[in-house]
């Protein structure tokens, strides 16, 4: 299919993405103590204030260099360690210990922050911009829900530049040949901020028969999977959550978790055991993709068949995320279905391939 390879993607660019980008579960964060952030090629530091809101700030302090992030909380203010200067939630310094006077240029950038589905979020933008009410992270139900487990999280530090991960959205050949789960049917929508990807396939070495993936990148690094298969005489339906915060251009901080509907007519500790031990497949195929990430490097330019699809296109789609609001396309919407091995470009989105995730 000629327009599956086009020449239009350049060599990536040093900033970071424009977007909301998750740090793992919120309540992680609310113990009354700054925690350290080595992200985005800085230092931040994330703490709770006595309002009761999570904070971010810059963790440099701009007096004398000092770490903040080795400090301590006090009321809504972080107190520097070296000086005790202390520095309210807008970044602002707040009180000096041995001064009146606060120098107008007292300050440290405070970033915006966002709890949404039990998760921090923290919005990062290369241009200094206020987050987009039109990407907000949506509200997942189930994570609300007495229905699903709690979110069982994993975290680890990925030796190579975010792009790699993305790429997978548009990657069906590697689901055969990593995950023994050749996929039957798979669907490639690329709309606006959001990216969505529609995987089901027969059998899943891993993860069961009848296996459903329904997912989608709600801008540049918060991806959400609904998926349902059946395993051990059950229908397992569960939410997956992999997202990523850049450290600098050659690592990433990855965040991996999955939520397990609770089967009805079950105790307690059986829904547990299921979810457990659907986790720790769920955990196993993904660790699959994760070795391939510590070992392979970033080639932007990939030579391609036929039948690997709109990895092109995913990247003039995620392209968005490190352009210049100004310079940004009009929103646009396309779509790539895959039946039968044979890829081709639609004009609307198939029947078979519309997302479920407003469910969730």
């Amino acid at each position: 299919m000629e327009t599956l390879v086009t020449d239009k993607v350049s060599t990536f660019p040093t900033r970071y993405a424009r977007g909301w980008h998750c740090l793992g579960l919120a309540a992680d964060y609310k113990d009354g103590k700054p925690h350290r952030l080595d992200i985005f090629g800085t230092r931040l530091v994330a703490y709770q204030g006595e309002d009761g809101a999570l904070h971010i700030l810059d963790s440099y302090c701009p007096h004398m260099g000092a770490d903040l992030s080795t400090g301590e909380v006090r009321g809504n203010e972080l107190v520097c360690p070296f000086h005790h200067w202390q520095w309210g939630r807008d970044g602002k310094c707040a009180s000096i210990p041995y001064c009146k006077r606060i120098p107008p240029r007292a300050r440290v950038k405070a970033w915006p922050t966002l709890e949404q589905n039990r998760l921090l979020f923290v919005w990062h933008d290369a241009e200094g911009g206020a987050p987009d009410p039109e990407v907000e992270i949506p509200r997942i139900d189930a994570c609300f829900s007495a229905e699903w487990t709690d979110w069982m999280m994993r975290k680890m530090v990925i030796q190579t530049n975010c792009r790699e991960l993305v790429d997978n959205l548009a990657d069906l050949a590697h689901f055969g040949p990593v995950h023994g789960s050749p996929a039957s049917y798979f669907c490639n929508t690329f709309d606006g901020h959001v990216g969505y990807q529609m995987f089901q396939g027969e059998e899943s070495e891993l993860l069961g028969s009848g296996l459903r993936a329904d997912s989608a990148y709600f801008g540049p690094a918060y991806h959400v999977t609904r998926m349902s298969a059946r395993t051990g005489g059950q229908t397992v339906d569960t939410l997956l959550l992999n997202c990523h915060v850049p450290i600098d251009q050659n690592s990433f901080e990855l965040r991996y978790a999955i939520k397990v509907k609770r089967v009805p007519g079950l105790s307690e500790a059986e829904n547990q055991a299921i979810a457990e031990a659907y986790a720790g497949q769920a955990h196993k195929s993904f660790f699959q993709d994760v070795e391939i990430w510590h070992n392979k490097i970033r080639i932007d330019k990939p030579v391609l068949c036929d039948g690997d699809g709109p990895v092109y296109q995913l990247r003039e789609w995620y392209e968005q995320f490190y352009t210049n609001v100004a310079d940004l396309p009009a929103p646009s919407r396309k779509v790539f279905e895959c039946k039968a091995g044979t890829w081709r470009q639609l004009d609307e989105v198939p029947e078979q391939a519309r997302s479920q995730l407003h469910l969730i």
